[in-house]
């Protein structure tokens, strides 16, 4: 017996797979993408009783006839040698359904063990097992479970190690589908056998002829099978002249009826069929008019638990980056490596920081999902939302993921993995980037106070609106563009209502957590460090500045350092001599002596009056400060671009100031207003800086700060955003199509509206 195994697990969706997935390997799982598709790949190790397990959980499919991604990996990956053992979870509540499955992992002659999952509800639906007859019929043993609790499946470590160590005298499945048959996938499997293909001896030649009569695409690629095709074909034709059935389907009948023979002998109903708990809260949560309302109320529900718990530890993250910035500025001093200190602390700190700070609403948002999903929920919420996202070329399990899109377009692109279909899912993710996230709120929160007073919660409301028609409406014409394709049919299933285990809830956070935190220290620290490249250089030298800034700032500190006022006011003090006086212009500062003979009513005014004199100090060395930053941005490279891009964007509004703002927003949408803030003198500003709003006021008219906000809906929320989507699609050139696009739809959309606005005359008046 080995010490180190490579099994699979393989079963249908809903099946449980991933409860045992979970239970079985815990933490000490890999997530990624199978290449050249967008289908997951998860494996994972554990140990027990000293033999090492590697655990490949495979897609859930409901057959392995590659009609789809996930099938196709299937196929793929169990016909791949290096495979000791398949674990077949088989959801035990619609046994007939789920041995389909069965049926085709048997033709493989891999080792299989059977975990027959949701025995409890089994049991509860009436349902007996003859084991020892199953496991006769699929030459397999079998072991009920119940993923969903704690030890459920302790019974299934134990037969694993047991049938591992049993794999040289695994069964032969009973598996016949009628003599004519038979025949025929003896006489292709002949064929195949006198290829001797040596990449493929590991796989029965009755597999690949069973296949090859489906006209399996997976089968029908190999190139060494070529030349079986013409007895297929001549196998296909004797069996429609015959039987009159269709190869694409006779195996699928002969297998359904075989499994339907097999459960009459083997399953028991008893006679009292209680009606289930779960049809009960059916009757209530897809109710044709509760329903809706219902799912509504629970995403609110939802978002209120992900905003509310993960406030507090957005606050403490935030602090904690504060805290290791200003550690570090106070211990590397500016004179040394002075470039390297600014774009770690900045750059580094302040980008990778300005992302960390949302992972409690990943932690807490995927949390949530997982409860729901695991409960038995999400499906529910699919079929209530199904007939209204199809209206758009979407299916219901899109709107929670569009829904996330108000948060952070970075999970909820990462939430797309529920959805089932291939194209859906793509079509979701190419969407998700015109909902409104978070980040562009801040932009609406300077700008709509200033411009639209008198009509803010409208104007808010308004933008929304947009970025939601703007979503659907591209999904719409995507579906029939560039994802075109015959509609496909979903098979809507209701899974029973489960109670989540903590343990599963908190893998699910891991899994997510840990994705985004990738992504953190990978891709958004490559693009902070760039834009914080592009936002610093080339450096404007002293001399080469419109104003000596530097002799300015020492001038005006020199000047009211302790000023004319204080000494002035110093020499009037009643119970100073002349040499007391000459020591405070000289000391410039009070001493415990000087103070003894000093009047303290006087010395109050005189404190009064100093604070005055330096908060007037600090505010002229502040301006003259932000000036040289709004000086010194302009000739970097991305002021330079902005300059150089002005003729293109002022058909929509644009200067050079809101240009190179949008520039540097693409590390974060909500930079634009910290950048509007340099520019114009104001410093790093927020959106509710006062002066801001004053100048930008005074410099632009309602019009272009509208569509400033609309440019800023429609254009690709962040880099960040670009990075999850090449992720999810394996595709740079989609998420290279995606960036394009939406800077084209910005665009199109900003110059309509602006250019209409400008004919007809519509916010074009200064309001400052």
């Amino acid at each position: 017996m080995k010490n180190k195994y490579r099994v699979a697990l393989a079963g249908n969706p809903n099946c449980g797979k991933t409860c045992i997935f979970n239970a079985l390997t815990g933490t000490r799982q890999h997530v990624g993408n199978y290449p050249g598709v967008t289908v997951e790949s998860k494996s994972g190790t554990f140990t027990f009783e000293n033999i090492e397990i590697e655990l490949i959980d495979l897609p859930g499919v409901y057959s392995l006839s590659s009609s789809s991604p996930e099938e196709e990996v299937a196929f793929n990956e169990l016909t791949a040698p290096g495979i000791d053992l398949i674990i077949n979870v088989v959801d035990s509540t619609i046994p007939q359904r789920s041995l389909y499955l069965t049926t085709q992992l048997a033709e493989l002659h891999i080792p299989m063990l059977l975990a027959f999952n949701m025995s409890d509800d089994a049991r509860k639906k009436g349902m007996k097992y003859n084991i020892p007859r199953l496991e006769k019929y699929f030459g397999s043993p079998i072991v009920q479970t119940v993923a969903s609790q704690t030890g459920g499946v302790r019974g299934l470590l134990d037969r694993l190690v047991q049938t591992l160590s049993e794999l040289e005298d695994h069964g032969v499945p009973m598996l016949t589908y009628g003599a004519d048959i038979d025949d025929a996938i003896n006489a292709v499997a002949e064929k195949i056998e006198a290829l001797n293909v040596e990449r493929l001896r590991h796989v029965p030649a009755r597999f690949f002829a069973i296949k090859l009569l489906e006209h399996d695409s997976a089968a029908m690629r190999i190139p060494e099978f070529e030349s079986v095709f013409e007895e297929v074909e001549e196998q296909i034709k004797h069996l429609w002249e015959k039987h009159a059935i269709n190869a694409d389907t006779f195996m699928a009948d002969r297998r359904y009826a075989m499994l339907a023979g097999a459960c009459r002998d083997t399953i028991s109903m008893t006679q009292e069929r209680r009606r289930e708990i779960s049809d009960k809260i059916d009757l209530v949560l897809t109710n044709r008019y509760l329903g809706l309302p219902i799912f509504l109320l629970i995403m609110y529900v939802t978002f209120w638990f992900t905003f509310t718990c993960s406030e507090p530890l957005m606050g403490y993250i935030e602090t904690f980056f504060g805290f290791l910035a200003d550690s570090i500025g106070k211990t590397w001093s500016p004179e040394k490596v002075p470039f390297l200190r600014s774009m770690i602390i900045d750059g580094v700190i302040g980008g990778v920081g300005g992302v960390i700070v949302f992972l409690p609403n990943i932690l807490f948002l995927f949390f949530a999902i997982a409860i729901l999903e695991d409960s038995g929920y999400m499906s529910r919420a699919a079929f209530i939302m199904d007939g209204i996202m199809r209206t758009f070329g979407l299916q219901g399990r899109s709107f929670v993921p569009l829904v996330l899109g108000f948060g952070c377009t970075v999970p909820a692109i990462m939430a797309t993995r529920t959805i089932e279909s291939d194209r859906d899912r793509a079509v979701t993710i190419m969407v998700l980037p015109l909902m409104s996230c978070s980040a562009r709120l801040p932009i609406y929160a300077l700008l709509i106070p200033a411009f639209f007073a008198g009509c803010q919660a409208t104007v808010m409301f308004l933008i929304y609106v947009i970025g939601i028609i703007a979503a659907l409406v591209a999904a719409l014409v995507m579906k029939n563009t560039l994802f075109k394709g015959d509609g496909e049919v979903y098979l809507m299933e209701l899974p029973p209502y489960r109670m989540p285990t903590l343990k599963s809830l908190l893998l699910h956070m891991w899994d997510r957590s840990r994705m985004y935190l990738h992504k953190a220290g990978t891709v958004i620290l490559a693009a902070s460090i760039i834009l914080y490249i592009c936002n610093t250089f080339p450096q404007k030298k002293a001399e080469e500045f419109s104003r000596n800034y530097d002799a300015e700032i020492a001038s005006v500190r020199e000047k009211n350092a302790f000023g004319p006022v204080r000494l002035s006011l110093a020499e009037n003090l009643p119970g100073l001599s002349k040499e007391q006086i000459a020591e405070v212009k000289k000391e410039r500062h009070l001493t415990p002596e000087l103070l003894e003979a000093v009047d303290m009513k006087k010395l109050s005014l005189l404190q009064k009056k100093l604070v005055q004199s330096a908060s007037e100090t600090n505010d002229a060395v502040k301006a003259l400060e932000n000036a040289r930053k709004a000086e010194a941005m302009a000739w970097t490279i991305s002021g330079r671009i902005g300059h150089a891009l002005v003729p293109l964007m002022r058909p929509i509004g644009f200067d050079w100031h809101a240009t190179t703002a949008t520039i540097g927003a693409l590390a974060a949408k909500e930079v634009f207003v910290s950048q509007l803030g340099i520019l114009f003198s104001q410093g790093e500003a927020d959106e509710n800086s006062h002066s801001l709003r004053t100048i930008l006021v005074r410099t632009y008219t309602p019009l272009q700060a509208f569509c400033m906000m609309l440019f800023c809906l429609l254009s690709i929320p962040c880099l960040a955003t670009l990075a999850i989507i090449r992720k999810e699609l394996n595709s740079w050139k989609m998420a290279l199509i995606e960036g394009c696009a939406m800077f084209a739809l910005a665009y199109t959309v900003s110059f309509i509206v602006y250019q209409g606005g400008m004919l007809l005359n519509i916010g074009t008046k200064m309001l400052g």
